[in-house]
């Protein structure tokens, strides 16, 4: 038989102890010590076992975990501890025989079955810590949500987002300890929630409706999406270029020359796996792209200030290259001496020098060269004609 772990994760519903299980129970009866939140610590039955609470901010707590290695520990966390919960923010510090989890019912299961949604149909967030734009992708009719919140206030505030994004007749039904003594649920439409100081810990099951903008899912979304200075890669090109970048999952994209930041928020917006450094020399556009991540519910985009190649110097590798802006023989070179093989590279050139450029290095390189023309009706005189744009050339390769 296998040594027992000397840390056990607890998952507590609100209704504890008399919800907790047998396993559960006798973890608490054989711990050295408990620690938890003050709230949860609350809630426990009679225990031998030293209480020490969690200190906030959180991660300050994992090293006092850490530090009790060796000892009969019991982390509390809330319901399922590895669905936005703390189960996952510890157990990555620790080998996978030092541990076992006892989960409750997680906060997510208890709403669905209250409301007789399908969980594995509704959308579920957990923004303690995250700003409301995160939803910003899912928002539209009849869209199902579960959203778990930091405090009462913030149902007030999700209420005012939704409105604010065009969604103000989005129904709301908002739990308040669900599952234990004190539950207490309110049911309002987003534009009329009522003047209710609502308690934590609390919850709210959304379905969406209104006339707001719905973003849509494909790859070259409408430009309007995107505040920007003109220096962006317009729509039609923009959903080439995503093609020719092919997202995988757990991929990294360098976005050299960011502009507005639309090929790297599209990049994030395919699977939330993903993740992109812009490289932006512009401090107003470095800020734009920020504001632009922030809107669309990816903020975990992250920007970079200065001049490629020399910026690029020390940053995580990529799987993936992009290159918008700031084209050059020197920064080629750089990649291809840094680089490892297999990464793929996509850059786009609109002037003659840097389409140039492009087409030395196919031929070096080899990979695919696209020159993509568009052209787009417009008045002309009381008539329409075409009206072109700038011809790109796409250079794409595996180095």
């Amino acid at each position: 038989m296998s040594e027992i772990p000397w840390l056990t994760i607890v998952g507590l519903g609100e209704d504890a102890p008399e919800g907790l299980s047998r396993a559960s129970l006798a973890a608490l009866e054989t711990a050295e010590i408990v620690m938890g939140p003050p709230r949860h610590l609350s809630l426990l039955p009679d225990v031998d076992a030293e209480q020490v609470a969690w200190p906030v901010p959180f991660a300050d707590g994992i090293a006092r975990l850490i530090a009790l290695r060796g000892r009969r520990v019991v982390v509390l966390a809330s319901g399922d501890p590895f669905w936005f919960g703390a189960g996952s923010s510890i157990t990555q510090h620790l080998e996978p025989d030092e541990w076992v989890a006892l989960p409750s019912p997680s906060t997510f299961s208890l709403l669905a079955a209250r409301m007789g949604w399908p969980l594995e149909q509704t959308k579920c967030f957990g923004l303690h810590a995250a700003p409301f734009t995160r939803l910003r992708p899912e928002l539209a009719c009849g869209v199902r949500m579960i959203v778990l919140l930091r405090e009462g206030a913030a149902v007030h505030a999700l209420a005012a987002y939704l409105c604010e994004s065009g969604f103000e007749d989005s129904l709301l039904t908002v739990f308040e300890a669900v599952g234990g003594s004190r539950a207490r649920q309110t049911r309002a439409v987003a534009s009329v929630l009522p003047e209710v100081d609502f308690t934590h810990p609390v919850c709210v099951a959304l379905e969406v409706s209104g006339q707001g903008a719905v973003l849509p899912r494909a790859s070259g979304r409408p430009d309007i999406w995107f505040g920007n200075d003109g220096q962006m890669t317009k729509r039609p090109v923009r959903a080439l270029t995503l093609s020719a970048l092919a997202p995988r999952p757990f991929e990294h994209l360098w976005d050299i020359g960011g502009g507005s930041g639309s090929i790297g928020i599209e990049w994030l917006l395919t699977d939330v796996s993903l993740s992109v450094t812009c490289i932006e020399p512009r401090e107003d556009r470095a800020a734009r792209i920020v504001q632009n991540a922030a809107t669309l519910g990816v903020d975990r985009l992250h920007v970079v200030q200065g001049v490629a190649p020399d910026a690029l110097e020390g940053m995580t590798r990529p799987d993936v290259v992009f290159i918008g802006g700031g084209l050059s023989l020197a920064l080629l070179e750089w990649l291809e001496v840094h680089l490892p093989a297999g990464t793929r590279i996509v850059a786009n050139a609109v002037t003659l020098e840097s389409e140039a450029l492009l087409a030395q290095t196919h031929a070096r390189l080899g990979g695919d060269l696209l020159r993509i023309e568009l052209a787009q009706a417009a008045p002309l005189g009381k008539l329409r004609g075409w009206k072109s744009s700038y011809p790109v050339v796409q250079w794409s390769a595996v180095l």
